[in-house]
């Protein structure tokens, strides 16, 4: 069931529907199904050679990329869309960011693009380092936005494997803080400078460092996967199991994410790290409503999304009170670790 503390009430257990591509992460019906977003789609037509080879020749012309789109209720959210194919995936990346731009008729339901209208953008990759050079127009948001933009256009163009760090530029001048509200801009941009940031239950953020979970957004019918960037005490030495905990813990009470983790489930031991794959050992509440030896396929994605956030980390592989003879709730065997999907929240299984 879902948890969020005590305000999520009378809401069914999540279906592992809440959809991701590759490597064991899709979802079919249980109890509720959990659709992706709507997105606009062409209506299936017959299977015929003609239909068939068309379909074929669009799979070439694509590539999914992630968007990180701002939803109604101000979260930065990862949203695959199929974009034209282009030896400059990273520049049209960001023009499909801006604001009535590219991206307007792909849009799914309830979300919006980041970048100010009408602004002209380029891209330099060069030594791991994408360094973005806006036109004038990138000034042209609301100061409410502008830690979202920041952290926007931060998350979608590291998704790129040669790019780890981000630098902007406005007219051809380096920028140090943004220019609206002054949000200062650090040399260096990464995954590291956080998403979603919550800090709401934090009294000294001195004494902490930052560590990003994914708990779940939307409502039945296009539920999806938000990034969250919470506050640890700089005192966790496990940074695997801290992850855990917070996931179990849950979103904040102000928020308006959910999380299916039941409030008694534990790790039985601290996780094993070997050669990028780690080793959880969940007590049995793990379950939760489902029969034993069932896991939810929602729980695992959360899971793998988080701890693949590490540096290090590739696979996850769970065991329940030392057994790993586990299955998810569609039925399929867990007889290897989980890798991280190529793509979030793709809207297709």
């Amino acid at each position: 069931m879902f948890k969020n503390k005590a305000k999520i009430l009378g809401i069914t257990v999540l279906s592992s529907a809440v959809l991701l591509s590759g490597c064991g992460l899709f979802g079919t019906e249980t109890t509720k199904k959990i659709d992706p977003p709507k997105t606009v789609t062409e209506e299936k037509k017959p299977a015929s050679q003609e239909t068939t080879a068309k379909t074929e020749k669009k799979a070439e012309d694509v590539v999914q990329t992630e968007l990180y789109l701002i939803d109604k209720n101000g979260y930065v959210v990862p949203q695959t869309l199929n974009l034209p194919k282009t030896k400059s995936v990273a520049k049209q990346a960001l023009e499909y960011l801006v604001v009535n731009g590219k991206v307007t008729d792909m849009l799914p339901n309830d979300f919006r693009a980041v970048i100010p209208e009408d602004t002209e953008l380029s891209v330099d990759i060069k030594d791991g380092v994408a360094t973005v050079n806006f036109s004038k127009e990138f000034k042209d948001y609301q100061a409410a936005d502008e830690q979202k933009i920041l952290q926007s256009i931060t998350w979608t163009l590291t998704q790129f494997d040669n790019v780890k760090n981000v630098k902007l530029k406005m007219n051809g001048h380096e920028l140090t803080e943004m220019p609206v509200n002054g949000t200062p801009i650090s040399d260096n941009l990464t995954r590291a400078t956080g998403i979603n940031i919550d800090t709401v239950d934090v009294m000294d953020i001195t004494n902490t460092k930052p560590i990003t979970v994914y708990y779940i957004g939307g409502e039945e019918g296009s539920y999806y996967y938000v990034p969250v960037t919470k506050r640890i005490s700089s005192k966790e030495k496990d940074p695997i199991a801290a992850a855990v905990n917070e996931l179990v813990k849950g979103p904040s009470d102000h928020s308006n994410l959910v999380s299916e983790f039941m409030s008694d489930v534990k790790l039985l031991e601290a996780p094993k790290y070997e050669n990028g794959t780690v080793t959880l050992n969940f007590n049995k509440n793990i379950y939760g409503s489902f029969e034993e030896k069932v896991i939810s396929q929602s729980i695992l994605n959360s899971i793998v999304l988080s701890l693949t956030e590490q540096k290090g980390i590739e696979k996850v592989a769970v065991k329940v009170d030392g057994k790993a003879e586990l299955k998810n709730d569609q039925g399929k065997k867990l007889s290897a670790p989980v890798t991280r999907p190529e793509k979030v929240n793709t809207g297709s299984f």
